[in-house]
């Protein structure tokens, strides 16, 4: 029997088909735990927001490593991961920065603004050029995945110290941290801007 005339039921399902799996779950799961990250950090509980933050980080690993392990990679898989990464991240960083009381240790205003404007400017060009633009151009850099990990361990840092109390440390390493994010933000960017307006970024 040829696989023109196999019955429609013993088709196997492909995996842009399938939108229930395994990593789309965990993704979903991580989009869900922002509420509750964003309320444990608003009213003071940075224990449990470290707690979810750290959940959320193995989940986002642990969805990458299923989808290709398993070969579970969907479309939508494809959108809901990095949309549940800066959706972690832009909270993050914006309650971080918010002048609380509870909070001991903050991140710049500055930084968190720069970190923010990028990312609009980023999604602006990409909605505006995506239609002309190879979609090469639009895949994370290694500078991009990197700035990500910067910011990661600057709102991680922020999160423990604010949990466990500032060391007298914090005051010299905490400031450069957030400087190395600055720089990471601004260079990204700039990497982003030139490499999606290259002259090799038009569609075939």
């Amino acid at each position: 029997m040829t696989g023109r005339d196999r019955p429609l039921d013993r088709m196997p399902p492909t995996m842009d088909s399938m939108v229930v799996t395994l990593p789309n779950v965990l993704t979903l799961m991580r989009i869900l735990a922002v509420p509750f990250f964003a309320i444990a950090v608003w009213y003071g509980h940075m224990g449990e927001a470290c707690i979810l933050f750290v959940g959320a980080g193995i989940t986002d690993a642990l969805d990458g490593y299923l989808a290709r392990r398993f070969n579970q990679k969907s479309e939508l898989g494809a959108l809901l991961d990095p949309a549940a990464d800066k959706l972690l991240i832009t909270t993050a960083l914006i309650l971080l920065a918010f002048p609380k009381g509870c909070l001991l240790v903050r991140i710049p205003p500055w930084v968190t603004i720069l970190a923010i404007s990028r990312d609009v400017v980023i999604s602006l060009v990409t909605l505006l050029a995506y239609e002309r633009m190879h979609p090469s151009k639009f895949q994370p850099s290694r500078l991009g995945k990197l700035t990500t990990f910067v910011e990661l361990l600057a709102i991680s840092m922020s999160l423990l110290l604010n949990a466990i109390g500032p060391y007298r440390w914090y005051r010299f390493v905490a400031p450069w941290v957030y400087y190395l994010m600055a720089a990471m933000v601004l260079a990204s960017g700039i990497h982003y801007f030139f490499r999606s307006t290259g002259p090799d970024g038009e569609r075939p």
